[in-house]
C-alpha cells in the first residue's frame, strides 16, 4: 500500500534534551510538536552515516528515559537526517575490538536493553525509514509499533549479520520471526539478506510505503488516529512461529545448510538455531539465546576475517590513489561524465551498461555496425535480467539504455572525459587504438585499457600523452563483480589516478589500485593456481577431486570448473603471457593447449572439463578429457595435498606481489583476491590464512615439495624473512 497525505506545516519546538545532546557531538536531537508527538532524529556528527556505538545507545536510552517522565508525549517517531541513511547497523569496529572481552557482552546487553524500552513504551511508536534500514537499524524498527519507510532506491531493509559471521542479537533474530513468521523470517537471516523497500513490504518487514518528504506528517497522523491500534496482532504469522513448527524447520534445514556451507560459516547454523529455538518462548529467554550465540561467533576466525572484509569494502569507497588516504574534495579535479568504450564484446557491452546504469552517457564503438549490434543486444539483455531480478525497474532499464549511443563508424570523440578500451588482447591492435584516440580526445580525456595481462605502461608510450594512460580492469560478468583494478604506470599522472578511482566509486565498484606488472594483482595471484591445476589433471588425477579438494577449502568454484567458464582460449593467453614472463616458475600445462586444438573453449563452446549444453546434466564432465592425461604421478593423490599445492602456490605469488610492492600492504592482497576471484572469505584472503597456518609451517611445506624437484614452490624472500624472524604479515594484537 503506498499512501500519499498532505504535509502540514512545520510546528514543532524543541525540547530540552538529555545532558550534552545540545552540544555538536549530539548523536540525537529531541523534537515536540505542538500536536503532542515526540520526534527523535537520528543524525552523527561529522559523518554521512547512523550507527549504533555505546554513546549512541545511551544517548538514545537517555531520551527514552525522558519519554517515560510525565507529562508523557502521545508518540514517538525514530527518524533520521542523513540523505540516504536510517541507520546502517552496529559500529563494527566497536564489535571487532570487543570480541575479546566483557566490553561486547555489555554492549549487546546495552542494545537489547535499549530496545526493549521502545518495545514498553506505553505510548505508540512508529518508524519513518529512508535509506539504509539494516542490522541493528532495523532491529530498533521491529521494537517500535509500525514502520513505513519510502520507496526510493536508496532505501534498503534487512539483516546482513550473517554475512559478517554473527547473528542478529538486539531482538532481530527474536522479533522478526513473530512479526511475519518464522519461514519467512528463516529467509531473510539465514542469507543475511537486504532487501529493497517494495521487496520488504510484499514480505511484511515494514507496513507501508510513504515518500520521505510525507514520513513525519503520515506518522504523527497514524499515531493520532491509530494509537496503541498500530501494534497489529498477526494472527497468521503467530501460526507460522510456533516451537513445533520450529523444530521441523530446524530439522529439516540444517542439513541443508551444511551441504550449502560446508560448514565454513558457523553463524548460519547458529542463526537457525537461535530463531527456532526462541521461538514460542518468552522474550527474555529468547533475547538469552541470541546474546550467548553472538559472543560465541565473534571469537570465530570466520567472524574476525567478514568483518575485516567488509571494513576494507568500506575503506575501498574512500581512497583516492596511492598510497591510501581518505577521500578529500579535489575541486579542480574535472568529474567524469561522459564515456566510451571501444570494443562491443561480452566486456565491453558489460562496461557499458554498467556505466549507463549508474547515469554515465556512453559511446559503445566497435569496427562495424554488426559488432555494435551484437553489443547493444547483450545490454539490453542484462537489462532484461537485472528488471527481472527486481535490481532496477523497467523504467530505470529504459533510462540505461537511452543513455547508451551505438556507434558504428567514425564519430566526434572531443567531448569525453574517459575511454575504456577493452578490444581483443593483441597489443599491436591495441596500440594503433590508443593512437588514434589520443589524436581525437580532448586533452584532459582519461585513456584506460580494460586488459586483464597486457603491459599498460608499454600501451602507454604508444601515445604523446602517457600520463593520461592506465588501467581500469573490470572482472567478468561486470555486473555481478565488484572489483576494479586500477593499473597505475611510472609515468601516470597523479590526477589521471585520482579521476578514475573516484569515477570507479561513483558507478558502484571498489577500486584496488595496482602497480602495472603482468598479471597486475588478481589474474597474477589467480594463474599459478589454475596452471597447477592443469598440471595435477595431466599428471593422472581426477577432474572432481582437483575440483572438489577447492571447494572444500571455500571456493566458490574448483579451478578446472573455472577456467571452463572463463573460457579456456583466454585463461590460456593469460598463463602464456605470465609464463613468458616467469620462466622460472610458470609453464603451462599442455592439456590448454590440446582443448584449444579440438575446439574445447569451455562454457562458450558447450565443451571443456565438463559438458556445457542443455541436455546434460550440469556438472557432468567431459567423458572424452580422459584421453588428455599425460601421465600418472597425481593418481591417488589424497585430495587434501592436491589442496595444498594449489594454495601455497596463490600463497607464495601473494606474498612476491606485497614484496615488489604491487599493492601497498597485505590488505591489499587479501581484499583483491577475496573481491576478485571469490577467495574464501571466511578465511581472510590468502596472506590472513597463511598468517592463521603459521608462516614457518607454511615455508617448511614448501621447502618440502621444492626438495621433491617442484621448484615452482621455493618460498619468495618476505615468507623466509618473515618467518625467520617470527613475524606476520599482520601485527598481532595484544590481549
Amino acid at each position: 500500500m503506498e499512501t500519499q497525505v498532505t504535509a502540514p506545516p512545520s510546528q514543532t519546538q524543541t525540547t530540552p534534551a538529555p545532558e550534552n545532546t545540545s552540544e555538536p557531538s549530539a548523536r540525537i536531537l529531541r523534537e515536540l510538536r505542538e500536536d503532542g508527538i515526540c520526534v527523535l532524529t537520528f543524525n552523527r556528527p561529522n559523518s554521512s552515516a547512523n550507527v549504533f556505538d555505546r554513546a549512541t545507545l545511551l544517548e538514545l536510552s537517555e531520551h527514552l528515559d525522558c519519554l517515560n517522565r510525565a507529562p508523557a508525549p502521545k508518540g514517538v517517531v525514530f527518524t533520521s537526517a542523513k540523505s540516504s541513511v536510517f541507520i546502517a547497523g552496529a559500529d563494527l569496529h566497536a564489535i571487532s575490538e570487543s570480541a575479546r572481552d566483557e566490553n561486547l557482552r555489555q554492549l549487546i546487553e546495552l542494545g537489547q536493553n535499549v530496545f526493549n524500552k521502545i518495545e514498553q513504551l506505553g505510548i505508540p511508536t512508529v518508524a519513518a525509514i529512508h535509506g539504509a534500514c539494516l542490522g541493528g537499524g532495523y532491529e530498533l524498527s521491529l521494537a517500535c509499533d509500525y514502520r513505513i519507510a519510502s520507496p526510493e532506491k536508496v532505501t534498503k531493509i534487512g539483516l546482513p549479520e550473517t554475512q559478517l559471521g554473527i547473528l542478529p542479537a538486539w531482538g532481530g533474530s527474536t522479533r522478526l520471526p513473530r512479526l511475519i513468521g518464522l519461514p519467512k523470517a528463516l529467509d531473510i537471516i539465514l542469507a543475511g539478506k537486504t532487501l529493497a523497500a517494495r521487496q520488504a513490504l510484499r514480505l511484511g518487514l515494514i507496513d507501508e510505503l510513504v515518500p520521505k518528504e510525507y514520513q513525519i506528517a503520515k506518522a504523527c497522523k497514524l499515531i493520532l488516529t491509530r494509537g496503541r491500534a498500530l501494534r497489529q496482532k498477526n494472527w497468521k504469522s503467530a501460526v507460522l512461529a510456533n516451537p513445533l513448527l520450529g523444530r521441523a524447520l530446524a530439522r529439516y534445514l540444517h542439513p541443508k545448510i551444511l551441504r550449502k556451507t560446508r560448514g565454513h560459516y558457523p553463524a548460519v547454523l547458529k542463526a537457525l538455531e537461535v530463531v527456532t529455538q526462541g521461538v514460542g518462548k518468552p522474550l527474555a529467554k529468547s533475547l538469552e539465546l541470541e546474546r550467548n550465540a553472538i559472543l560465541e561467533l565473534a571469537q570465530t576466525e570466520a567472524c574476525k576475517n567478514l568483518i575485516r572484509i567488509f571494513l576494507l569494502q568500506e575503506r575501498a569507497k574512500k581512497i583516492t590513489g596511492l598510497p591510501y588516504k581518505p577521500l578529500e574534495a579535489t575541486p579542480q579535479d574535472k568529474p567524469i561524465k561522459n564515456v566510451a568504450v571501444i570494443g562491443a564484446g561480452v566486456m565491453g557491452a558489460g562496461i557499458a551498461q554498467w556505466a549507463s546504469a549508474r547515469g554515465s552517457k556512453v559511446v559503445l564503438k566497435d569496427i562495424n555496425a554488426e559488432q555494435v549490434g551484437k553489443g547493444m543486444a547483450t545490454i539490453a539483455q542484462i537489462y532484461k535480467q537485472g528488471v527481472k531480478r527486481h535490481a532496477m525497474t523497467p523504467v530505470e532499464a529504459r533510462s540505461g539504455m537511452d543513455r547508451v549511443s551505438p556507434a558504428p563508424s567514425d564519430v566526434p570523440l572531443g567531448n569525453l572525459d574517459l575511454v575504456i578500451e577493452a578490444a581483443v588482447e593483441k597489443m599491436d591492435l591495441k596500440k594503433q587504438i590508443f593512437r588514434n584516440l589520443d589524436a581525437q580526445v580532448a586533452p584532459d580525456a582519461i585513456l584506460a585499457t580494460n586488459t586483464s595481462a597486457l603491459s599498460v605502461t608499454e600501451l602507454a608510450q604508444s601515445t604523446s600523452h602517457p600520463e593520461r594512460v592506465l588501467g581500469i580492469h573490470f572482472f567478468n560478468p561486470v555486473h555481478r563483480m565488484q572489483l576494479v583494478e586500477v593499473i597505475v604506470t611510472p609515468i601516470t599522472s597523479a590526477e589521471a589516478v585520482r579521476r578514475s578511482v573516484k569515477y570507479v566509486q561513483q558507478i558502484g565498484k571498489l577500486p584496488v589500485v595496482v602497480k602495472d606488472s603482468p598479471g597486475f594483482l588478481v589474474n597474477r595471484i589467480l594463474m599459478p593456481y589454475l596452471i597447477e591445476a592443469g598440471h595435477l589433471f595431466e599428471s593422472g588425477a581426477r577432474i572432481e577431486d582437483i575440483d572438489e579438494a577447492m571447494l572444500e577449502f571455500g571456493m566458490p568454484m574448483g579451478p578446472l570448473r573455472l577456467i571452463d567458464e572463463v573460457g579456456v582460449d583466454v585463461a590460456y593467453h593469460v598463463a602464456q603471457t605470465l609464463a613468458s614472463h616467469y620462466q622460472a616458475r610458470m609453464s603451462l600445462p599442455g592439456v590448454l593447449a590440446k582443448m584449444l586444438e579440438k575446439g574445447w573453449l569451455g562454457r562458450k563452446s558447450g565443451q571443456g572439463f565438463y559438458l556445457h549444453d542443455k541436455k546434460t546434466k550440469e556438472g557432468q564432465i567431459n567423458p572424452l578429457i580422459d584421453k588428455l592425461h599425460e601421465g600418472t604421478s597425481c593418481a591417488g593423490v589424497p585430495r587434501d595435498e592436491l589442496r595444498t599445492r594449489m594454495v601455497l602456490l596463490m600463497v607464495n605469488e601473494a606474498a612476491r606481489c606485497l614484496q615488489e610492492e604491487i599493492v601497498m600492504d597485505a590488505a591489499d592482497v587479501d581484499f583483491g583476491m577475496i573481491m576478485g576471484t571469490g577467495f574464501a572469505p571466511f578465511l581472510g584472503g590468502p596472506l590472513r590464512f597463511a598468517d592463521y597456518l603459521g608462516l614457518t609451517a607454511v615455508t617448511e611445506e614448501m621447502k618440502r615439495l621444492a626438495a621433491r624437484g617442484q621448484t615452482r614452490f621455493e618460498p619468495c624472500g618476505i615468507l623466509l624473512s618473515l618467518a625467520a624472524e617470527g613475524k606476520s604479515f599482520y601485527p598481532t594484537k595484544k590481549n
